[in-house]
C-alpha cells in the first residue's frame, strides 16, 4: 500500500499583481491516492492514517517566481517519543516501510525569497495492532478460618496498538459475556503500560479450566487483521522456579571455559528459558542450549552481570542472576608519603615515613599485597607495620609504614601483588629508601619554552622538565578547567613531560597546566607550570568571493574585510586581475584593502586580493563583469500549447529578468532550440525587448515545433557590450482541447501516435497496439479480441497481454492528451460544464481482472479520481461505457487494466472518444458503478474496490 500525499499552495495568479516575481502564499491541501482515514481535526488540519511497514509518500507542489525551495521537517511523535528532527530539501518526502516512530507532525516550507515563505502542516497517524501478552496470576486467600479456600485467578491481556484495541475474551470458542456468568469480571486496570484487558475467574469452578483466547481487533483500520492469543488453564497451571548451578557471584582466571546453569524446578505450562547480560550483549563467543549457557576461553571483557529468566506467562517471570568476574591486574604504582605531621617533603632519620601500593584489579579486594626489605618478607614489628588496607588510601591500596627511621630501614622495598591459587601473573615493584635516592620533584619549562607558537595544522610539542628522584609522571591539562584535552580526557600523564600535539587546530590555542603527579614518587603537593600554545593562522577575510555587476565606465569599489589573524600584523596586500599583478593600480593605505576603478570592456575579469600575514596568505575573490545576470524561465503559463497546420505546435514561452538594471541596458535575448539529447540547433534567433523591468514577465512564442517531440530551449539576455550566461529548459507536447465534434473525436489508435495517448511511467508495464494481423498466432483463444471494435482485420486497438511475466496484481495505465478545461458554469448557473468519456471495452476470459477508468484533474497537483469500473469476465463482445463527469480545470483520461489470477486475463479498450455535454446514454454501461471517494489504485484489486462496490449496489437498492 502507498500513501501518496500533495500540499497545494494557492497563489495569486501574475497577471492580477502585473508582475512575473511572486511569492508561495497560503496554502490549501489535496490529497492522492490511498490513505486508510482521511480527516481534519478541531484546527483544520489534515489527518492521514497508514499502516506501520507501508510506503509513505509526501508531496509538497507550490507555484512560485522564481521556483521555490521546498523542506520537509518532521518534529517529535509525541513527549515520551525524542524522534529526531530530520530535514529534507525535495518536493517529494518518501518513506519505505514508515515505522510507528515516524508518526508525527511533518511541515512543508517552500520559500523562494520573495515574500513570506508558505508553510502548511499534516500530521502523519501510523496504525499497528502487535501480538497481545496473554499472562496469567493467582491469589489464594483464607476465609473463615480454615473451613475453606478461595482461589481467584486473573488472566491479564496487553497489547500495544494504534488506534485503542478491541478485547473479546472467549472460553474456548464461546464469547464470555459478564453479564450471563457471575463467575467472572472483565475489567481494565489502572497504571498499567499499553492497552489491558484483565479476566477474573473467582472461585475458580471445574468449566473454569478450559482454553482462554484474549482476542484484539482495531476494527479492520488500514486492512489490519485482528489478533489473539490462547492459555490453556489447568489445576496443574504454576509459575517457574528456577536454580543455579553456581553461586551469584562466581570469579574466574582468563582463558578459562564457562558454564552457567539455569534449572527449571517448577512450573506449568513448561518455562522459557532465556540468557542476557547487562549492561551489554551476550558475548559472541557465548553459546546457550537448554538453559545452559557456556563462554569459551573468557577474558576480562566477558565480566558483567549474566542473567537467566524463566517465562510461562503465569506469575511473575522468575529471574537469577550471576555476576562473573574474570580475574585481571594491571597498572600497579606507590607513593613515598614523609611524616605528614610534621609537613615534611623528604626523607628524615627519627621521623615515620609510609610506602603505599596500589594495583587495579578486579575483584579488587581479593588482591593479596607481600612486602618485602632487602628481598627478605616483613613481618609487623614496632618499627615495620604492614597494612593490608590502608583507609587513607584509594581502596585496595597496602601500606608499609616505617616508624621512627633508623640508618637500618634504608632498603630496598618491593611489593608484590597477586591472586591466591590464580594464573594470573603477579606484579612486582621495588623502591630505594635513602636520604640520597629519594628527593623532591623540581618542574621547570625550558628557556624560550613558556610560548609556543605553531602554525594551524601543524605539530607542536610542550615541554615542562622534571627532575627528583623518583623521578614522577607529569600530568597535562587545559588550564581553562572547562575545556578538556585534545584526546577527550580531562588529563594525559606523560613519563618525560613533553606532550605531543599533532594536526593543532585554532580552537586548541590556551595556556596549559604540567603538574607532577602525586604517585611513582614523594606524595606530596604536586609541582606547576604552564605552557601557552599560540597557534598561527592565515588571515580571514570577507568575502571569500563576490560576483560583482555593473555597468560599463561606472566606478567600481572592492573591499577585502580583514576579520581575524594570527599574527595579525599584514606583512603583504596583492591585487592580481586574471592571474596578472596590478601594477598600475595602488590600493589605498587602510587597514582593510580596497581597490577603485573604472569598468571597461577591457578589465572584466576575476581579481583577487590576496593578503598575507608571514604564516599564510588568503584571498577575496571578485568576479567583476558587465555581463547581465541571467533570465529565470516562467513555468506556470496556462495553456502555453497551440496547434498549428502540417502536424505542428506552437509554445508560448515566457521569463523574467534577474537585476536588469545591474549591467549595461538589455537590448534583447538570444533563443536557440534543439530537439532532445540531440547536439544541433534547430535554429538560434536574437528577440528584441524593450528594456526589461524586474520581475514583468515577457513573451516569445516557438512556431512550427514538431508533434509530439520535445525540446530544449537556451535564454540568454544581450546588452550593448556581451552576452549573459544561458539558461535552459525542456518544453513537451501535450494536445490541448478544442472540443471537436463528437465523430471528429474519435480514437480507434489507427495512427502510431495513439491520438496523443501516453503510456504511464509509474506502473509494471505498458498497454499494447495490436489488430488481427499483428496478433500472436501462438496466443490463447479463449481470452482478447479477434478483430477491433468494427469488425475489420486491419483496425486497431489497445489491450493487455496477461500470459507471462505478468503476474496477478500487475497494472498497465494509457494516459490520454491533457484536456485544457476551464471551470466554466454548466447550463443554467447549474454547475461545471459536463462532459462524456466514451469508449468500447473487451473483456473475455477466466482470468480477467479489473478495468479501472480515472479523470486526472491538474492543478498546482494532480488529483485522480476513480469515476467507472468494471470486473471479469465480460463475454466474447465489445460493449460500450459512457462517463459523465464535470472536470474542474484541466484533465487527462486515465484508463488502467489490472491482471487477474492467470494468463486468460487479455483486456483491450477501442474508439475513445472525450466530448462536451452529457453522454447519450444507449446499450451501454453508465459510470454508476462508484459512490464515495475514489479508491488508490494501487490498492483496488484487493479490498477497496470490492467495499466500494457493495456500497454501490446497496444505495441502487435503496433509491
Amino acid at each position: 500500500m502507498e500513501l501518496f500525499w500533495i500540499l497545494l499552495f494557492s497563489i495569486i495568479p501574475p497577471y492580477a499583481r502585473g508582475q512575473g516575481v511572486y511569492a508561495p502564499a497560503n496554502a490549501q491541501i489535496a490529497h492522492s491516492g490511498q490513505a486508510c482515514v482521511v480527516k481534519e481535526d478541531n484546527i483544520s488540519e489534515r489527518i492521514y492514517t497508514i499502516r506501520e511497514g507501508d510506503r509513505l509518500e509526501l508531496q509538497c507542489l507550490v507555484k512560485g517566481h522564481p521556483r521555490p525551495q521546498v523542506r520537509w521537517t518532521k518534529t517529535a511523535g509525541s513527549a515520551s517519543d525524542k524522534f529526531q528532527e530530520t530535514s529534507i530539501y525535495n518536493e517529494t518526502l518518501r518513506i519505505e516501510g514508515i515505522q510507528r516512530v515516524q508518526g508525527g507532525r511533518y511541515y512543508c516550507k517552500a520559500d523562494n525569497g520573495v515574500g513570506v515563505a508558505a508553510i502548511k502542516s499534516i500530521r502523519v497517524d501510523v496504525q499497528y495492532l502487535d501480538k497481545p501478552v496473554l499472562t496469567v496470576h493467582q491469589t489464594i486467600s483464607d476465609v473463615r478460618g480454615s473451613y475453606y479456600q478461595e482461589k481467584t485467578v486473573f488472566l491479564r491481556c496487553t497489547v500495544n496498538s494504534n488506534p485503542p484495541a478491541r478485547f473479546i475474551w472467549k472460553r474456548g470458542t464461546t464469547p464470555i459475556e459478564q453479564s450471563k456468568d457471575t463467575g467472572v469480571d472483565i475489567y481494565e486496570p489502572l497504571y498499567t503500560q499499553g492497552e489491558t484487558k484483565v479476566l477474573k475467574l473467582k472461585n475458580l469452578r471445574p468449566k473454569d479450566f478450559a482454553n482462554y483466547t484474549c482476542q484484539v481487533s482495531v476494527r479492520n483500520v488500514c486492512d489490519i487483521p485482528d489478533n489473539s492469543v490462547t492459555f490453556q488453564l489447568t489445576n496443574a497451571t504454576t509459575p517457574p522456579a528456577l536454580r543455579l548451578s553456581v553461586n551469584e557471584t562466581l570469579v574466574v582466571d582468563p582463558g578459562k571455559d564457562v558454564t552457567l546453569s539455569c534449572e527449571v524446578t517448577a512450573g506449568f505450562p513448561k518455562p522459557t528459558v532465556t540468557w542476557s547480560r547487562t549492561p551489554n550483549a551476550l558475548p559472541r563467543n557465548s553459546r546457550v542450549r537448554d538453559g545452559t549457557l557456556t563462554l569459551r576461553s573468557v577474558t576480562p571483557t566477558d565480566s558483567g552481570f549474566y542473567n537467566c529468566t524463566a517465562v510461562n506467562n503465569v506469575g511473575n517471570p522468575a529471574k537469577r542472576n550471576v555476576n562473573l568476574i574474570i580475574r585481571s591486574m594491571s597498572n600497579l604504582t606507590f607513593q613515598i608519603t614523609p611524616d605528614s605531621n610534621k609537613d615534611s617533603e623528604s626523607i628524615q632519620m627519627g621521623r615515620d615515613l609510609k610506602l603505599s601500593c596500589h594495583v587495579d584489579a578486579q575483584p579488587q579486594d581479593k588482591v593479596n599485597y607481600t612486602w618485602y626489605k632487602n628481598a627478605a618478607p616483613i613481618y609487623n614489628s614496632e618499627s615495620l607495620i604492614v597494612l593490608r588496607s590502608d583507609p587513607d588510601m584509594a581502596p585496595g591500596t597496602s601500606s608499609l609504614e616505617i616508624v621512627d627511621m633508623k640508618f637500618r630501614d634504608q632498603a630496598t622495598y618491593s611489593c608484590v601483588a597477586n591472586f591466591p591459587a590464580s594464573t594470573v601473573p603477579e606484579l612486582r615493584m621495588d623502591v630505594n629508601i635513602t636520604q640520597s635516592s629519594v628527593t623532591p620533584p623540581i618542574l621547570t619549562v625550558p628557556a624560550g619554552g613558556q610560548v609556543v607558537s605553531v602554525r594551524e595544522g601543524g605539530t607542536a610539542e610542550l615541554v615542562c622538565l622534571v627532575d627528583g628522584k623518583p623521578r614522577p609522571p607529569v600530568l597535562w591539562s587545559r588550564a581553562d578547567k572547562d575545556l578538556a584535552m585534545p584526546t577527550g580526557e580531562w588529563a594525559v600523564e606523560t613519563r618525560d613531560g613533553r606532550l605531543r600535539l599533532t594536526s593543532v587546530t585554532r580552537d586548541l590555542m590556551g595556556a596549559y597546566r604540567c603538574q607532577t603527579a602525586t604517585y611513582n614518587g614523594l606524595n606530596i603537593k604536586p609541582r606547576q607550570a604552564q605552557v601557552q600554545l599560540n597557534v598561527q593562522y592565515a588571515p580571514v577575510l570577507d568575502p571569500v568571493f563576490q560576483d560583482v555587476r555593473s555597468p560599463n565606465y561606472q566606478l567600481v569599489t572592492l573591499r577585502c574585510v580583514i576579520q581575524k589573524s594570527n599574527p595579525a600584523r599584514v606583512t603583504s596586500v596583492r591585487w592580481v586581475r586574471n592571474g596578472e599583478p596590478l601594477s598600475s593600480l595602488t590600493t589605498d593605505p587602510q587597514e582593510n584593502p580596497q581597490l577603485k576603478f573604472k569598468l571597461d570592456p577591457g578589465n572584466n575579469g576575476t581579481y583577487e586580493c590576496r593578503v598575507s600575514n608571514g604564516v599564510g596568505t588568503s584571498t577575496c575573490t571578485f568576479n567583476v563583469t558587465s555581463r547581465p545576470y541571467n533570465a529565470e524561465f516562467y513555468y506556470d503559463t496556462p495553456n502555453p500549447i497551440r496547434i498549428l497546420k502540417g502536424n505542428n505546435y506552437s509554445y508560448q514561452l515566457q521569463w523574467t529578468q534577474r537585476e536588469p538594471q545591474a549591467t549595461d541596458r538589455i537590448i534583447g535575448y538570444w533563443i536557440n532550440v534543439r530537439k532532445l539529447q540531440e547536439k544541433q540547433n534547430l535554429f538560434s534567433k536574437q528577440v528584441d525587448k524593450k528594456e526589461p523591468v524586474k520581475g514583468a514577465l515577457m513573451s516569445f512564442t516557438l512556431n512550427d515545433l514538431k508533434i509530439p517531440l520535445s525540446y530544449e530551449v537556451r535564454l540568454s539576455p544581450i546588452t550593448t557590450y556581451s552576452t549573459g550566461d544561458y539558461v535552459s529548459r525542456n518544453i513537451k507536447y501535450s494536445e490541448p482541447y478544442t472540443y471537436p465534434r463528437p465523430s471528429d473525436h474519435v480514437c480507434g489508435f489507427e495512427d502510431e501516435r495513439i491520438c496523443g495517448f501516453s503510456q504511464d511511467r509509474s506502473d509494471n508495464f505498458d498497454w499494447t497496439r495490436q489488430n488481427y494481423l499483428t496478433q500472436n498466432p501462438k496466443r490463447s483463444s479463449n481470452t482478447g479480441p479477434e478483430m477491433d471494435r468494427s469488425g475489420t482485420k486491419e483496425g486497431y486497438y489497445m489491450y493487455i497481454e496477461a500470459s507471462r511475466p505478468r503476474v496477478a496484481d500487475d497494472a498497465a495505465r494509457l494516459l490520454s492528451p491533457l484536456y485544457n478545461v476551464t471551470a466554466a458554469r454548466g447550463p443554467k448557473g447549474s454547475g461545471r460544464v459536463p462532459h462524456c468519456i466514451s469508449f468500447f471495452y473487451h473483456m473475455k476470459g477466466k482470468h480477467i481482472g479489473y478495468l479501472n477508468v480515472w479523470m486526472r484533474v491538474k492543478g498546482i497537483a494532480s488529483v485522480d479520481n476513480l469515476v467507472w469500473s468494471l470486473k471479469g469476465n465480460q463475454s466474447s463482445d465489445w460493449k460500450q461505457a459512457n462517463i459523465n463527469f464535470n472536470p474542474s480545470g484541466p484533465f487527462q483520461v486515465m484508463f488502467e487494466a489490472i491482471r487477474g489470477s492467470g494468463y486468460e486475463g487479455d483486456i483491450a479498450i477501442d474508439d475513445v472518444s472525450v466530448t462536451k455535454g452529457k453522454c447519450k446514454q444507449e446499450n451501454s454501461v453508465s459510470n454508476t458503478v462508484l459512490i464515495g471517494r475514489a479508491p488508490d489504485r494501487h490498492s483496488l484489486p484487493l479490498a477497496s474496490l470490492l467495499s466500494f462496490a457493495l456500497c454501490s449496489c446497496l444505495l441502487l437498492l435503496y433509491r
